[in-house]
Order: structure tokens, then sequence, then C-alpha cells
């Protein structure tokens, strides 16, 4: 196992710096940049931008100089200064941007998380213990609309219902009074009471998907031999079915570490603007859309490097919890 972690993130350095450079090329893919975007927004309003202007902003904002020493500039200061860049569009440090809102999205998606689990694990046990049931019918049903209506559509029916039926609005993740206020234990208070709106609209779908996987996985251990054979020596059902069949079925579960942890930074990207909160989705799809490079750049090098240390993590718990599982080095 200690061979299987160091080998994994040895191969972590390189596949990281090729992640980096291929988030940046993706950003400067698009015609123009930031300052012609701001240019144009300028000259919208009726402010008229000289040549030497355009030149001297060029120059401060680093476009004059070549992809290459852009991104030079970028990927260095992150390793050796920790520093992200300046956004172009809010003028503060990246670093400042992220954290502001990367504890409320931690937030929400580790409960979504949580209520994932919690919900599709026994309902996916008893779904497939339970087949052709009125009950595994029903789940299935539910099941497979889950799967397939968007979040953001729940989100905006929700809404209207919440609206039209109890005249509420449920938008945001605090009330007027404590929306700008600083942070208190009235304001946590507050933001309990409204919190379980995302979360489950954005576990929903999650919960869906995970109770078909566990069925479908968990249905196929209790057709194996071994499973029919313990319940031929008497082993009673209960045991047998959690000792034995589920914890192979989980493994489906353990592996979605890999897309968890990049959710933490992302969350529901559509949920997240329907409900207007203020998360890193929101902020990430402003970047985008303002070509502002290195706040962008930043949010797709950490949700890819996240994606890589989930996929470590699953492989890691994988190897601890299924004994079949064998890694060429790992100590048996």
């Amino acid at each position: 196992m200690v061979n299987l972690i160091g080998k994994r993130l040895l191969i972590l350095i390189p596949l990281l710096l090729v992640i980096s450079v291929v988030a940046f090329i993706i950003i400067q893919l698009p015609p123009g940049s930031f300052l012609d975007m701001y240019v144009q927004q300028l000259t919208t309003q009726g402010t008229n931008v000289s040549q030497d202007q355009i030149a001297a902003l060029t120059k401060q904002y680093g476009l004059d100089k070549p992809m290459i020493v852009q991104y030079w500039i970028w990927i260095s200061n992150i390793v050796f200064h920790g520093n992200f860049g300046l956004s172009f569009q809010w003028n503060k440090p990246v670093s400042t941007l992220i954290g502001e809102r990367i504890i409320l999205t931690m937030v929400i998606s580790l409960l979504s998380t949580v209520f994932i689990w919690l919900v599709s694990v026994p309902i996916g046990i008893y779904s497939a213990t339970h087949q052709y049931t009125a009950g595994d019918y029903a789940v299935t049903v539910l099941g497979f609309i889950g799967i397939a209506t968007p979040g953001f559509v729940l989100a905006l029916v929700f809404l209207w219902v919440a609206f039209k039926g109890f005249g509420v609005a449920v938008t945001g993740l605090f009330s007027a009074p404590y929306a700008d206020a600083p942070w208190s234990l009235g304001k946590v208070l507050d933001m309990l009471k409204r919190i379980w709106v995302p979360v489950i609209l954005t576990g929903l779908s999650g919960t869906a998907y995970l109770i078909r996987v566990l069925r479908g996985t968990l249905l196929d251990e209790l057709k194996k031999q071994y499973v029919i054979t313990a319940r031929a020596k008497g082993l009673s059902e209960v045991k047998l079915l959690f000792e034995y069949p589920v914890r192979v079925a989980i493994n489906p579960i353990i592996s979605t570490i890999g897309w968890m942890l990049p959710g933490i930074i992302s969350g529901e990207l559509l949920v997240s603007i329907v409900l207007n909160l203020p998360t890193a989705g929101p902020l990430l799809w402003g970047a985008l859309l303002s070509q502002d490079m290195f706040l962008a750049g930043s949010f797709l090098l950490i949700l890819s490097a996240l994606t890589v240390v989930g996929t470590l993590i699953s492989d890691i718990l994988l190897a601890a919890v299924d004994p079949r599982i064998r890694y060429k080095g790992a100590v048996k």
C-alpha cells in the first residue's frame, strides 16, 4: 500500500503540470481577451478609450507578453509563492476571491454528499432486496425521474411553488438582515434555516444515480454462488447481506470520491445561479464569460487537482475495503 501511494504521488507532479498547461491554453482559446471586452464595455457606455490607454492597460495586465511567458509567470507564482494572480474583473487577488466563497461551497457540497449517501444506501439496499415489489417499482420510477431531471429545473419549480403557494422567497443562503452582516451566531442559525434547500436540490440527482448503481450491483452480488452457499449454511439474512454483498456493492459509492472533491469547489453551478447562492460556481461562470484568465485558470487547475487527488483517495479506500482488489507493489 505504501508503494502504491508513493508511486501515485510521483505521478501527480507531472500530471498536474500538464493539467496546468492545458487549463491555461483553454482559457486563451476564445478570441479576444478580458481587455477587449472591457474596452468594448466602456465604448458602449459612451467612454472613449485612446490607443495609449489601451496600450497602458495591456501592459498593466501583462497581455503584451507571449502566452508561454504569461503561463510561466502564473505557474511560477503559484508554485513558489502561492500567488494565483490578480483577477482582472474584480481587481482582487484570486486567492482572496476563492477564499471568500470556498467555506460556504464546502459546507453545501459536504452536506449534499452526506445527504446522498444517507438516502441512497438504505433505499438502494431495500430496492435490491425487494426486487419487483411495489416499493421497488416506486423507487425505480422516482430514480429515473431524478436522473432525467436537471437540478436547476427542480430549483425553478421549487422557487415557483414556494413563492406561489406560500409567498416565500427561498433564494440565497441568508435573509435580508444577515446578508451583509458579519459572521455571528445569529447569522449561522439563519443560514442553517435556509441551507437545506440547496443541499436537497443539489443532492437529488446524485441520490437517484447512486440508488440505481447500488441496486444493480447488489442484485448481481446476491445471485452469486458464495451468497447462495452462505444462505444454505444457515447464516442470517441481515449478517449475510451486510457482511458480504453490501461491502462489494458500495465500491461504486467509494469511487465517487473522485468527482466529489471537485464538486466541493464548483458545486451545482446552475442550481447556485438559480438560487443566487454566494458559492464558487457562479464566480467560475462569471470568470469564464469575462475571460478573466487568472481567476478561471486557477479554478480549472484546482478542480483538476482535486479530481486527481480524489481518484487517488478512491483507489486507496477501494484497496482497503475490498480484499479482492490487488495492486502491483501493494503490501498484501
